[in-house]
């Protein structure tokens, strides 16, 4: 794992940021970001961290919300989807307005094993593992929550293809912009 000792002023979470975690530094909270293979400290707060990213890709933190709510219906320590076309979501370990709050990226989670009844280590894909101050059981309802966000919106997205294809193609295949435009040989 690179460290990248300096301290950056822009950071938008990418498909290779594994987490956004608090970080004391003097008597500030700042964001210790962990990706594939780097680490970055920013100025803001993880969760601040969190809002700019979804701003980034197109939507606000309270819309992101708003959606997770209307999809599986959580409102309490809600799952996001930062970036549903990069599979980039990112669940809370705890509310996410409590200090200690960590952001994990669901697609980098490999493994979670209970290291006692308030812990649990978890492993990402790049085989760095964290301990983290939160119950296996609270864990794994977090990573589960996250999974069936991101089901239900890549249903809606396959849903949506379907109804757009057979919109606009006819029964014999043809592309409805085809039927308008048969070229007629003189």
């Amino acid at each position: 794992m690179q460290h990248n000792e300096g301290i950056i002023e822009e950071y938008e979470i990418t498909p290779q940021t594994l987490m956004v975690a608090p970080l004391n530094y003097g008597s500030k909270i700042y964001a210790r970001i962990v990706e594939m293979e780097d680490e970055f400290i920013s100025p803001f707060k993880p969760l601040e961290i969190i809002k700019r990213s979804c701003e980034f890709f197109g939507s606000s933190y309270e819309g992101r919300r708003q959606g997770t709510k209307q999809l599986i219906n959580i409102t309490h320590k809600a799952p996001i989807a930062i970036d549903p076309t990069s599979s980039i979501f990112f669940f809370p370990t705890t509310s996410p307005l409590r200090l200690p709050c960590i952001w994990l990226s669901h697609e980098h989670v490999v493994a979670y094993d209970r290291l006692d009844s308030k812990h649990t280590t978890v492993t990402f894909r790049n085989k760095q593992s964290i301990d983290l101050e939160v119950s296996y059981s609270s864990f794994e309802n977090q990573l589960h929550r996250t999974s069936f966000l991101k089901t239900k919106l890549i249903q809606r997205i396959e849903e949506t293809k379907r109804k757009s294809f057979y919109l606009f193609t006819d029964a014999n295949g043809a592309k409805a912009s085809e039927l308008n435009s048969k070229y007629i040989p003189r």
